[in-house]
């Protein structure tokens, strides 16, 4: 079902794409970070162009190529904000909670050695999830593409509200809870792939001993391992295709693959996946109410003005 287009506004997203930018500043600062200036030429370019976008079809009442470009701009200046701050907060180097998420594991029935070795034999299971877990990007973008081609632009909204949100607090709880992530050696097997908490080791370590300052914009590398992201916007992914024909079954299978996949080619911990899980949940609680933001003062000035009197 669609979410009426009158009924939601972009104000709220942008509300939190600015928050986000303010304390990314406010972290940030004296830590030493400089970016590599030919790493922002291509963010810019792209910026630039989304924003035409939006323009060309705003001005020639094309407004699902209007919405569309603003969805893609809003979501590229939150993973682009989103990851510096990320970095920044891992540069505070609070304690690791590696010991406790391990222990919680162990609580919870998870044998990672076992299920590493099950996987290390299944090379077929090992593509699929692989793919999956990699396409999550290509998720989104083919989600704002069908809501947008569709005209749900209601839905539209309030996914990337909800997409923006739970990134936002993500990353927030990374600061007070950080960790290195699942990590095991893939050289002790002869299948499994290198994961992403296995690749960004050095970085992440590099990051809390100060020897890491250099961001190059055109390799942002997610680095927060509690709460899993990647388990959290394939939810939220999933929930957006829900009404449309003949793709939400394949949406909801592939979401479901990307988050059995999480743990292996992330490297997350299973409390990761569970408290991802639990993020999409309230974040799609509230982003409705996000979206909202302001629908009603653009909708009747008078009557608000009105009031406020």
């Amino acid at each position: 079902m669609k979410t009426p287009l009158a009924q939601t506004t972009d104000a709220g997203s942008w509300w939190l794409i600015g928050a986000m930018a303010l304390v990314c500043f406010a972290v940030s600062f004296n830590l030493g970070f400089h970016v590599r200036p030919a790493s922002m030429t291509p963010l810019g370019i792209g910026l630039v162009l989304l924003y035409a976008g939006y323009a060309i079809g705003s001005r020639t009442g094309r407004a699902r190529l209007a919405n569309g470009a603003i969805a893609f701009l809003q979501m590229t200046l939150f993973t682009a904000i989103g990851v510096v701050l990320s970095y920044a907060l891992a540069a505070h180097a609070a304690p690791l909670w590696d010991d406790v998420f391990a222990a919680a594991d162990r609580r919870l029935g998870f044998d990672w050695h076992a299920i590493f070795a099950v996987a290390d034999r299944s090379p077929a299971l090992l593509w699929i999830g692989g793919v999956a877990y990699h396409s999550l990007t290509l998720q989104m973008i083919v989600c704002i593409v069908a809501l947008a081609a569709t005209d749900r632009i209601g839905t539209l909204r309030t996914t990337v509200a909800a997409a923006i949100l739970t990134g936002f607090a993500t990353i927030l709880i990374s600061a007070f809870m950080p960790a290195l992530g699942n990590v095991f050696d893939p050289a002790a097997y002869h299948l499994l792939w290198p994961s992403v908490a296995w690749i960004e080791q050095d970085m992440l370590l590099g990051l809390r001993d100060g020897s890491w300052r250099t961001v190059d914009l055109t390799q942002l590398m997610g680095i927060v391992s509690f709460p899993s992201y990647h388990a959290t916007l394939a939810v939220i992914l999933a929930w957006a295709q829900r009404d449309l024909r003949g793709w939400r079954v394949a949406a909801t299978v592939w979401a479901g693959v990307t988050i059995l996949a999480t743990p292996l080619f992330g490297g997350h911990y299973g409390v990761d996946v569970l408290a991802g899980l639990a993020m999409a949940v309230l974040g799609l609680a509230v982003a409705p109410g996000l979206a909202r933001l302001r629908a009603n003062v653009q909708e009747n000035p008078r009557a608000t003005a009105g009031q406020a009197g």
